[in-house]
């Protein structure tokens, strides 16, 4: 084993932890690690990445299931037609230079993270399942599936509001089906790319691996962390990596630029919760 793919794999385990803490938005940091650590080509990058997140929500979802956090027929239904717009993304990327597949995956990077600095809503409080209405579910399936299949991101943030929204799911159950569908995409979207692309089955089988070791830890390290926190500075560090692409897809101007507005977002949210804090501390005391 070379150092290069030492290195990747040992921070394929920090990856696989951020996962596992977050329940998702981990996976965000497989392309950027394979392409940007183990030197892969940006299409090499995004199949590869596709089997690591597909072995590692299939595991997840394992636990979810037999925990009855997983609505199947949703799941199947979602995870069907995500699959097929996964497949054709996969076979569609041929056609599309992997320079504007980075960008199109530095787009979603930045999605990614300003969903995580939003936070999750949870539209659903009661156990009882709807109904999901099949034509909108489709169709949802269907676009998420395609971005999968495209830059190789598993579109949990997508996911789960949709399972919430469409589903009627209540967010532990929409979290736990929507690793069923990232798992079904994941794989389809990699057989799409594998009709062009080859890749490092042995580099790709150990990557996806270390990441389920983490995931596993991270899973475990869950009741000792402050969620929310983590889950915004989770969020402002994909917002950072976001930058680092752009600088080297595009033109090193823009990724400080992209870098700088990061920054600034950053103090002001900061400043802003000081002055929260500061605020509440001065409220009076009765006597």
């Amino acid at each position: 084993m070379t150092a290069v793919i030492a290195l990747t794999v040992v921070l394929a385990v920090f990856v696989g932890v951020a996962l596992g803490l977050l329940g998702g938005g981990g996976s965000i940091l497989t392309v950027p690690l394979l392409a940007y650590v183990a030197g892969m080509d940006a299409k090499q990058a995004i199949a590869t990445s596709l089997l690591v997140v597909g072995v590692t929500s299939a595991v997840g979802a394992v636990s979810h299931a037999r925990a009855g956090r997983v609505q199947w027929r949703t799941g199947l239904i979602f995870g069907a037609a995500g699959m097929a717009g996964a497949y054709v993304g996969g076979v569609l990327a041929r056609f599309i230079p992997g320079t504007i597949l980075l960008i199109g995956f530095a787009v979603m990077m930045i999605a990614t993270a300003l969903a995580m600095l939003r936070g999750r809503r949870s539209h659903v409080e009661s156990a009882e399942v709807q109904r999901i209405p099949i034509a909108k579910v489709v169709g949802e399936g269907l676009v998420v599936g395609l971005v999968t299949g495209l830059v190789g991101a598993g579109g949990g943030f997508l996911v789960v509001p949709a399972l919430a929204l469409l589903g009627g799911l209540p967010m532990p159950v929409a979290v736990g089906t929507s690793l069923i569908v990232i798992a079904m995409k994941s794989f389809a979207g990699l057989g799409g790319y594998l009709s062009n692309v080859q890749i490092d089955w042995t580099v790709g089988l150990m990557v996806a691996g270390a990441a389920v070791i983490g995931a596993l830890l991270g899973a475990r390290l869950t009741a000792m962390v402050n969620p929310d926190a983590l889950r915004k500075a989770f969020g402002w560090f994909v917002l950072a990596m976001s930058s680092v692409i752009l600088a080297q897809e595009i033109h090193p101007a823009v990724g400080l630029g992209a870098a700088a507005l990061t920054a600034t977002g950053g103090l002001c949210t900061w400043r802003a919760a000081g002055a929260a804090s500061v605020r509440c501390g001065d409220s009076p005391v009765p006597r």
